[in-house]
């Protein structure tokens, strides 16, 4: 039986906010009941203001719930706290849990002894954390002076110095460039299948969601409205799929076929694109009937644009 690692049951939690001269109640998270398996890596998404943070610190014992119930590691959060710091690593892209004017590496060895590490296992896994993360050559440099780039490769080594079975991220490609960003997506999924760690991803980047998580989480003013596969959110809106057709000659606008909707032709009919519904018909059906019309060179199937789903699952619910 696979075990959980984190489980909810009807958490909720309130604020007190003063409004002019009056005091009011903001339920920031509301009735949200989730569980997460050992190995998963699941995006927790939604707007500003959903109940992300809030519902993280939860979990890891920052926040006290309202109301609820909450397991994470199999430990409740606030009496637990110290064990399940044992536990748990958590990165946050716009917070830092180094020491700023300290070099990388004594930032990772006051963290190794915070967690109790031996020698050796502090060596190893700093070793192998190094090389992976691409550390070496700012091991000696003071932290301040890191580029952002390095310094989140920095930060992700300090979460998961002493293997915590769950890493949650909260933004953690925020800012940083188009090659960073694959170089520490590359190293999550590749930290997941060798350690089995089980990731729980907070982004507003949906390439960050797309790579890395097998399922999502959507939270919509403190209410999780979706739980499953990107599909299915799409499928959700019944968003469409396109398919980009190169045909070998010119060929007159595709506009009756069978399941789909003409979104325009280029070169003169040499490009066309066909948007249609995945659930009404399959790529496949479109390309057979295509294909007794004119010459197929090449193709590719766009899927849809996840921030434009959300977007829609969001003005539905308003």
């Amino acid at each position: 039986m696979t075990e959980t690692i984190v489980r909810t049951e009807g958490l909720g939690r309130d604020f007190r906010v003063r409004d002019g001269l009056r005091r009011r109640t903001v339920v920031a998270v509301e009735d949200l009941t989730i569980e997460v398996a050992a190995g998963e890596a699941v995006g927790y998404i939604g707007a500003n203001g959903a109940g992300k943070s809030t519902t993280i610190k939860m979990l890891t014992g920052i926040l006290v719930p309202t109301r609820g119930e909450v397991r994470t590691c199999g430990l409740r959060p606030v009496p637990d706290r110290r064990r399940l710091a044992r536990e748990v690593g958590v990165v946050f892209g716009q917070r830092t849990q180094l020491w700023w004017d300290l070099p990388v590496r004594e930032s990772l060895r006051i963290l190794a002894a915070i967690h109790s590490l031996s020698a050796a296992e502090e060596r190893t896994r700093s070793d192998e954390l190094v090389d992976r993360l691409e550390l070496a050559d700012f091991l000696t440099t003071p932290v301040r002076q890191l580029s952002l780039g390095q310094r989140m490769r920095a930060e992700v080594a300090a979460a998961l110095l002493h293997s915590p079975r769950l890493v949650i991220l909260d933004e953690p490609t925020i800012g940083l460039d188009v090659l960073s960003k694959q170089r520490l997506r590359e190293f999550l999924v590749e930290e997941r299948r060798t350690h089995g760690t089980t990731l729980l991803l907070t982004t507003h980047d949906m390439g960050d969601v797309e790579r890395l998580c097998d399922r999502v989480l959507l939270v919509d003013r403190g209410s999780l409205v979706f739980d499953g596969t990107l599909p299915g959110l799409s499928a959700t809106v019944g968003a469409e799929r396109v398919l980009v057709l190169d045909l070998a000659s010119s060929t007159p606008d595709l506009v009756d076929v069978e399941g789909t909707r003409h979104q325009g032709s280029e070169g003169g009919g040499l490009r066309q694109r066909l948007a249609f519904d995945p659930g009404a018909t399959t790529a496949a059906r479109v390309l057979a009937q295509v294909s007794e019309r004119a010459e197929v060179l090449d193709l590719a199937i766009e899927e849809p644009d996840v921030e434009d789903v959300v977007r829609r699952i969001y003005a539905s619910r308003r």
